[in-house]
């Protein structure tokens, strides 16, 4: 009687190590396994599920667009006054809805190139007015104007053009106009002007961006995604040193396994260069926990805070000798007109940028820009890109219009803010897919190793009990 208890309870106790171990086990198994279906399924090629993401985005993204309305265009002219800036918006358009064009594989360098189509559809339900709305700006062709012409006979004959065109340093257009394009007037006189169209995005609809040729992490899953050649270049030609490399993917997504210490790299063609973002918070998305990493403030700031930087400043006069920070002068990029790119309301730009403009309201909440990243995977499931386009206008005597100026001012125009998140039924096939099966074998694994060792202590115990009071 007390050997058969005494062999079911060392029986218990074999079963409970057995548990244990195969739980034990199980957990570097259980990883290689997620491990290697991973990297199968974020391959850039047919049959993957990023490949199909990849290649036409299931989720919805828009494009909200707040104009930069300017109340007092008579005083800053005459008296060179601080400009007063009302902010409205949003107007929203739904963007990148478009399918990947060109989609080409080459399986000697394991690369995928293709051209990103642009397009744009207005929202009405999601925008505060019309495309007809008026909105008085700086008038973008005169301030280009004295930028491009720096020679004063050239400047004298611009400026009886815009005097013929009964042109200004400031417009009103509406807002399709001031987006998509419009014939300038003052232009139209000019002799063999190179365009008379004008405007921030002109043009976009049935354009594309490219080509890009990214690495499909065929023979190396740590390169997935990344950039190979923009253009067919691997430099912009726009920066000097190292500033001028195309770094990183183009943030849709990164390579797999995800770690919090990383500075994730990613090229913006609106931006005109390479950026990097850094880990902020755990976020839980629709039930899948993702990280947040945000685009830090030491990315924007002067060449004396942060030295990488020294190779963005380019303009040593607006930039007081580089030491001022948080506006990127990409004229370069737009074929010499004086286009400045920073966050939304000068958000970590030094004070003497933002002194000139009265109406501004930063803060970190509204205006900073984001990516939510499957850490697993390295799927962006939520974003938020936020910048402020913004153009340089410079005193000059021998165009009338602007010689009452005793200061440059770089004159905010609109800020936009890209978002996209993982809609509900992609965010249900994910849970199932990926994090539900990765989650559930993590329970499996933890019920066995704590099951096991329960029931091994417990038995031992028990058996160790009942030796003693056979013993005595």
């Amino acid at each position: 009687m007390g050997c058969d208890r005494n062999c079911g309870l060392i029986a218990g106790a074999v079963i409970g190590a057995v548990l244990a171990v195969f739980g034990g086990i199980l957990m570097p198994v259980g990883d290689l396994l997620i491990q290697k279906t991973i990297k199968k399924q974020v391959v850039l090629e047919e049959g993957t599920i990023a490949f199909k993401n990849w290649v036409k985005t299931g989720t919805e993204v828009y494009r909200q667009f707040w104009i930069f309305d300017v109340q007092n265009p008579q005083e800053v002219m005459m008296n060179s006054s601080n400009i007063q800036v009302k902010q409205r918006g949003p107007y929203t358009y739904r963007v990148r809805f478009l399918a990947k064009e060109n989609v080409t594989q080459d399986p000697e360098d394991n690369t995928v190139s293709f051209l990103q189509p642009n397009g744009a559809i207005f929202e009405p339900s999601l925008s505060v007015g019309t495309e007809a709305d008026n909105f008085t700006v700086l008038n973008l062709a005169v301030a280009a104007a004295s930028h491009i012409h720096q020679n004063p006979f050239v400047q004298v004959v611009l400026n009886s053009f815009i005097k013929k065109s009964k042109s200004s340093m400031f417009q009103v257009r509406t807002l399709r106009e001031l987006l998509w394009g419009y014939r300038d007037p003052f232009l139209s006189l000019v002799p063999h002007a190179v365009t008379t169209t004008v405007g921030l995005f002109y043009p976009y609809n049935n354009t594309a961006d490219g080509v890009y040729k990214v690495f499909n992490g065929k023979d190396n899953i740590s390169k997935v995604a990344i950039i190979d050649t923009y253009k067919g270049k691997r430099n912009l030609s726009y920066w000097e040193s190292h500033c001028d490399m195309i770094n990183g993917t183009d943030a849709a997504s990164f390579p797999p396994f995800v770690e919090k210490s990383q500075v994730l790299q990613f090229f913006s063609s609106d931006i005109c260069r390479s950026i990097y973002a850094v880990f902020e918070s755990d976020v839980n998305l629709k039930g899948i926990p993702v990280y947040r990493f945000v685009l830090p403030s030491k990315a924007f700031a002067s060449p004396v805070e942060n030295p990488d930087n020294y190779c963005f400043c380019t303009e040593k006069i607006i930039s007081k000798n580089c030491t001022s920070y948080g506006v990127l002068d990409i004229s370069k990029c737009k074929e010499g007109r004086p286009v400045y790119i920073s966050l939304p309301h000068f958000l970590y730009a030094s004070p003497d940028v933002s002194e000139p403009i009265d109406g501004l309201n930063p803060n970190e909440e509204e205006h900073r820009t984001y990516l939510d990243i499957e850490p697993i995977t390295g799927f962006t499931l939520q974003f938020a890109k936020r910048l402020q386009v913004n153009l340089l206008v410079k005193p000059s005597k021998k165009i009338q219009v602007l010689k009452n100026l005793k200061r440059n001012y770089i004159v905010p125009i609109l800020w936009l803010n890209e978002t996209g998140t993982i809609g509900d039924e992609k965010a249900n096939m994910f849970r199932s897919q990926v994090t539900g099966k990765i989650n559930l074998l993590g329970l499996i694994e933890m019920i066995l190793l704590s099951v096991g060792v329960v029931m091994f202590v417990a038995f031992m115990i028990s058996y160790c009990a009942c030796r003693s009071k056979t013993i005595k």
